[in-house]
């Protein structure tokens, strides 16, 4: 039960459904309350919530239950950095580093912690925007209470409430500056007014000028860094899009073919934006192009690894390890070669299960096996291996036998030598449907060879298929009608058959070739046929018709095939 509710809660949370997830979560831990796996997986969900109090404590109970899990200490450091306890995050996610030092999340946590560490203090003013007082205070003021009809302000304050950092871009929007002051409790200088107030707006105006002092104060709440820091960010967005520009012209170039203009715009856009590792992926399908496989490899590993300094989104990840599994297949010369490349298909599956590297990684895995198969291909050892294989069977030791015939196949699978005597073998240990599939395939490879017909018509005659065994030596004899064994194969089963056609069969003989009959599907089918079944009836009320019947050559073969099964008998 507890797994069942783990399973619902891990899908909830790939679905983006936390709340659900916790639920969920909730159950199995009550259900298993010792499972540190269930309050990982709910400290995470909580963090997604950004309920990061409720994730600490889930987070303290994982690493108390496992403390020699490095996870739980990714979850410890995820919540302290939520609360902004950056200390015990960089200290949580030190400890899991020392379980695991080459585990990737705790590394990236352990940036992020230690950055957020150095980084300047927020925002001073950033508390007065936390909570639902503000759109109270903000309801209550006259002056702002417009503003709330503005789908743009409302956006604008729903952004500072989420990162009170991002107050210094929008510092010179007049409402936000007066918004500001209401929930201070501080006036400021506005260009804009109410016109019904415009007298206590002069009246307040004038009371400003009498205190010159405590305005020039007021002014002061926009500092010099806050104009560097929307500098900053509009340096970045211009950049940004500059290497769009060349990503787009280094696209254009690609699919020219003119390979190295495309590498020199793409290389371009790196250098002046390097916080999209698209552009080292597209670099690397032109080299991957140009066949440049070590290039290409170079740039999937920077790509990744920069992928996840920067949190990339996970399919950019999966698809530059899928462009580096790519290169490294195309390098394969011997089966040792791919095991690199399926290992690198296995991990863009882990971040992306994406339908193309699930199709490359398959055929990854095909081309190793029948490398494999190649350089493992030596007829001679397999002849070898084969008279071993004839020794043990002479001795009757049917399993050793068996072990040498199957290196023999493995050596030359090619060879119905080694599948005809493996067919012998089952067929004496009584593993009839390997014996079965083992002479098939012997045919198969050689439908001239005698030996293949012998040895499937003696599986389907001791699983007491005689019309089927009547059948295979038939087929058999076309290739070598003289053949003894095959002329005696057909001889018993002529006598099974006629057995069951005078009605010589013991009643539990009758019985287990009546049950074997049903389950074949010729003979289910000529049972269902109304046609079959209106001659049936004839044959027991109407023998004048059912002589007629007789004559139709199809109706006879399947009135003979009933006989022989056992179904009908003939008295």
């Amino acid at each position: 039960m507890a797994d069942e509710a783990k399973a619902k809660g891990n899908a909830a949370f790939s679905s983006g459904d936390f709340t659900s997830a916790v639920t969920h979560f909730t159950a199995a831990i009550n259900l298993s309350p010792t499972n540190h796996v269930l309050f990982s997986n709910r400290s995470a969900a909580h963090a997604s919530l950004h309920n990061y109090a409720e994730a600490l404590s889930d987070a303290k109970k994982t690493v108390e239950l496992k403390p020699d899990w490095a996870k739980g200490y990714s979850r410890l450091g995820a919540a302290h950095l939520g609360l902004n306890h950056l200390d015990e995050a960089v200290e949580a996610y030190s400890k899991g580093l020392e379980i695991d030092p080459n585990n990737e999340a705790l590394k990236s946590g352990l940036a992020d912690a230690s950055r957020s560490r150095a980084a300047p203090p927020p925002n001073p003013f950033g508390d007065a925007f936390k909570g639902p007082e503000m759109w109270a205070k903000l309801t209550a003021d006259p002056s702002t209470r417009g503003f709330l009809k503005q789908p743009d302000y409302v956006n604008m304050m729903q952004e500072i409430q989420r990162n009170p950092s991002s107050l210094n871009l929008y510092l010179k929007d007049q409402r936000v500056m007066q918004s500001l002051g209401v929930l201070l409790n501080v006036q400021f200088r506005t260009q804009a007014g109410d016109e019904a107030e415009g007298e206590r707006e002069r009246e307040e105006d004038e009371m400003v000028v009498n205190e010159p002092v405590v305005v020039e104060k007021k002014r002061e709440v926009e500092p010099v860094v806050e104009t560097e820091e929307v500098v900053e960010e509009r340096e970045k967005k211009e950049r940004k899009e500059k290497a769009l520009k060349e990503k787009e012209m280094g696209n254009a170039a690609y699919k020219k073919k003119d390979f190295d203009t495309a590498i020199k715009h793409y290389s371009a856009a790196m250098e002046i934006f390097d916080e999209d590792i698209s552009f080292i992926t597209n670099r690397a399908a032109v080299h991957l192009e140009m066949g440049q496989y070590d290039e290409c490899i170079k740039d999937c590993d920077k790509a990744v690894e920069r992928g996840r300094e920067l949190r990339s989104d996970y399919k950019m990840v999966a698809k530059a390890l899928t462009r580096k599994g790519t290169a490294l297949g195309k390098m394969a010369k011997v089966s040792k070669d791919y095991e690199p490349v399926i290992e690198t298909y296995q991990k863009a599956l882990t971040e992306h299960r994406n339908p193309d590297t699930l199709k490359r990684l398959n055929e990854a895995e095909r081309a190793k096996k029948e490398l494999e198969q190649q350089e493992y291909f030596d007829p001679a050892i397999g002849d070898e291996e084969r008279e071993k294989g004839n020794q043990f069977f002479k001795e009757q030791k049917y399993p050793d036998a068996v072990r040498h015939y199957t290196e023999a196949i493995k050596r030359n699978p090619k060879d119905p030598r080694a599948y005809s005597n493996r067919a012998a073998c089952y067929t004496k240990l009584g593993a009839m449907p390997e014996g079965l599939k083992d002479a098939e395939k012997c045919i198969e490879l050689d439908p001239t060879f005698s030996k293949g017909y012998s040895r499937k018509g003696a599986v389907q005659f001791f699983m007491k298929e005689y019309d089927n065994a009547m059948e295979t030596y038939q087929e058999g004899l076309k290739h070598d009608s003289n053949n003894q064994e095959l002329l005696d194969g057909v001889r018993r089963c002529v006598q099974q058959i006629n057995k069951a056609n005078r009605g010589d069969l013991t009643p539990e003989e009758l019985k287990e070739r009546q049950a074997k009959g049903m389950q074949d599907p010729e003979i289910q089918n000529i049972l269902t046929d109304p046609v079959m079944r209106q001659v049936l009836s004839d044959l027991q009320e109407n023998p004048a018709a059912a002589q007629k019947h007789m004559q139709n050559p199809m109706i006879m073969n399947k009135i003979q095939k009933l006989i022989s099964s056992g179904i009908v008998q003939m008295k």
